[in-house]
């Protein structure tokens, strides 16, 4: 699978949560679960738009799954 999220990436969100340190390993396998649920998000963004019958994601459709999903 192609790497979307860069281990150095994950570290910063994992320091920023408040994280002293962390290990190589955790980045790594933290990077791999961040792809992980972005995929599951992405999947469902576009069926909503696939629903609506376009071909183009639009701003809508990830408030849409954005509102449904996680509340923000």
């Amino acid at each position: 699978m192609e790497k979307f999220i860069s281990t150095l990436a994950a570290e910063k969100i994992l320091k920023k949560a408040g994280a002293k340190r962390v290990s190589t390993r955790a980045a790594e396998d933290f990077a791999k679960l961040i792809e992980h649920l972005a995929l599951q998000l992405a999947e469902e963004i576009v069926a909503v738009s696939q629903h609506a019958d376009r071909m183009t994601v639009k701003e809508e459709d990830v408030r849409f799954v954005q509102l449904r999903r996680i509340k923000i």
